[in-house]
């Protein structure tokens, strides 16, 4: 079962029926009991990143995600600004993040316009279960003024925007997308598919 945790400054439905649309089990989970009972964990964002971290807070999430993610080591995926708050601070409004991952979060450059809105290319850097049979590039949809920029090598793909910028990372169990997956078209299902297959196989992470 994938759990979609749905929080008030999240798309967790689009997630949700995307994940239905390829054939998963997945359900929509909003209290920390339900969080413990699902084999996966997706973590999709819209918006601001401070928001986020304000309504995981008072929905009494993020304890409970800790213990599922960085203790029990289930399958965890980052979308959007979830992938933004898996970093140490985001430069946005000076938010501090999660800091499961060292690093910190930039706007893009004031030569481009944000948010970026649209498809871009990504460019997979490295094999992963997440980005198999992907091939070495593909396009998906993105809506983001801000990107991450990890300390440590986890990043999994590449996309450009006034800069080279990081449109995944892969560490252990952790896995995250700047880019809407959701909204990304067959490309982005196929790689939802293979996030549940990664779930529903307990496919080996580095």
């Amino acid at each position: 079962m994938i759990g979609v945790i749905d929080y008030r400054a999240g798309n967790a439905p689009s997630v949700y029926h995307a994940l239905r649309r390829i054939g998963a089990t997945a359900s929509l989970v909003r209290t920390p009991e339900e969080i413990e009972q699902v084999d996966g964990l997706i973590l999709p964002g819209v918006g601001a990143a401070d928001a986020t971290i304000v309504s995981l807070e008072e929905d009494n999430l993020i304890d409970a995600i800790y213990q599922e993610v960085l203790f029990k080591h289930k399958p965890f995926l980052g979308i959007c600004v979830g992938l933004q708050i898996m970093f140490e601070h985001s430069d946005e409004d000076d938010t501090p993040c999660l800091g499961w991952l060292a690093g910190e979060v930039r706007q893009f450059p004031k030569t481009v316009r944000v948010p970026q809105i649209g498809y871009n290319e990504v460019r997979f850097l490295k094999d992963h279960p997440l980005v198999e049979d992907m091939g070495a590039s593909d396009y998906f949809y993105f809506v983001n003024s801000y990107y991450a920029v990890p300390e440590d090598d986890i990043v999994l793909a590449e996309a450009e925007y006034g800069l080279p910028f990081c449109a995944m990372v892969a560490s252990r169990n952790m896995m995250a997308s700047q880019f809407h997956m959701e909204k990304s078209g067959q490309s982005g299902l196929k790689m939802l598919h293979n996030y549940v297959r990664i779930v529903e196989e307990g496919i080996p992470l580095c």
